[in-house]
Formats: structure tokens, C-alpha cells, sequence
């Protein structure tokens, strides 16, 4: 399987404008996303695509490959589409790895490029809630599956909803998992994702 990482990293950041470009201990988010992504061993190309010109010369400043794509995207995942289909080699998938996860693990990575097998349509990482204030913290979203362990529902609040139990003892009573800001798309699914109407 040959797999392109792509980090999404747009201007216009609704609530944090050019935030890919803050600098954390003296490099942009987005170079340390790069630099956290190149570590990952399952990928055979990585490539950051942006809609702007700036964080585009940025990238090429420090020797990251860019790929400039429109600026009227919806999502980063159209914007994984673009940069697929801007490729002169075929990949097999693409895993969209978020522009402002400066942390990312490249371990985590290769861990969803390991569910990669020509049947897999799409995939992503989750991990076990073991703390409380992330339990309740809206920013970070749950997941619940079905029997096949596959992800069926993606919340901002604790799913399932524990209604008898006070909420300090959830995690005594019951599994909850976080989302791992990580996707991966078999090509043909991702070009088919983003023909979809938008509701």
C-alpha cells in the first residue's frame, strides 16, 4: 500500500486566524506537525496543503513540500483531495493529519497506517478517557462503536449518558474513548466523500 500524509493547514482559521503559523518554542505549528509527521515510518510521502501563498513559503523555507489548493474548500478533507489529485505518483490512501497537532505521534500514525489493507474505506484512532476534565471537556470528542468496532458516533459531550450515576464516578462505571485527530481514506472513497452534498 502506498500511503500520502497530508497535513491541512488553511489560513483563515475561524477562531485562531494563521494559526498554523504561531510559533511554539521557536518553530511554526505547522513545521512541528511536519517534522512530528516525517518521523512516521508507514508513509511514503508527506505534504502540506494550504490555501495561501505565506504559510505556502513558509514550508518550502524550511524544506517541507506544498501543495497550494483553493481557498473555498469546506473542509480539509476536500483539501486532501486536491492535493491527491495534484499527484503525479498514485497512493493507494491518504491519512489526513490535522495542521495544528503539534504533538502528533508518529507511532499513532503508523499504528492507523497498519489498518491500511485495500479493504479498509476509512479509519481512525481512538484512545481510552482515563481523566475526568477530558471526559467533560467539549473540545474533546468521544466516540462510541458497534459490535464490530467500528466508530458509529462522534460527540462533544460523554456518550453514553450515564443518568444514575453521578458524573464524578462515570469512569468507575463505564469505557469511554477520545478521538484521535487522525483519518485515514482509501483514494477512490475520499474522491467519493468529497462529492457529497454538504448539509
Amino acid at each position: 500500500m502506498k500511503i500520502l500524509g497530508i497535513i491541512p493547514a488553511r489560513w483563515a482559521s475561524s477562531r485562531f486566524p494563521q494559526k498554523v503559523l504561531a510559533d511554539i518554542g521557536g518553530k511554526s505549528m505547522v513545521q512541528r506537525v511536519y517534522e512530528q509527521t516525517l518521523q512516521a515510518t508507514k508513509l511514503d510521502g508527506v505534504i502540506v496543503a494550504t490555501d495561501h501563498e505565506k504559510i505556502a513559503e513558509h514550508i518550502v523555507s524550511f524544506g517541507g513540500e506544498v501543495s497550494l489548493t483553493s481557498s473555498k474548500h469546506p473542509s480539509g478533507t476536500d483539501r486532501c483531495r486536491e492535493t491527491l489529485d495534484q499527484q503525479t505518483e498514485t497512493y493507494d490512501y491518504v491519512v489526513n493529519i490535522q495542521g495544528d497537532e503539534p504533538f502528533v505521534q508518529p507511532q499513532a500514525i503508523n499504528e492507523l497506517a497498519d489498518l491500511l489493507d485495500g479493504q479498509t474505506q476509512l479509519g481512525t484512532l481512538v484512545s481510552e478517557i482515563h481523566d475526568a476534565s477530558v471526559l467533560s471537556n467539549p473540545n474533546m470528542m468521544k466516540v462510541i462503536f458497534n459490535a464490530q468496532r467500528e466508530a458509529i458516533y462522534f460527540s462533544r459531550t460523554a456518550i453514553p449518558y450515564l443518568r444514575d450515576v453521578p458524573t464524578e464516578q462515570w469512569l468507575q462505571c463505564h469505557t469511554f474513548y477520545k478521538h484521535v485527530h487522525l483519518y485515514a481514506y482509501r483514494a477512490d472513497v475520499l474522491r467519493e466523500i468529497t462529492e457529497l452534498p454538504v448539509n
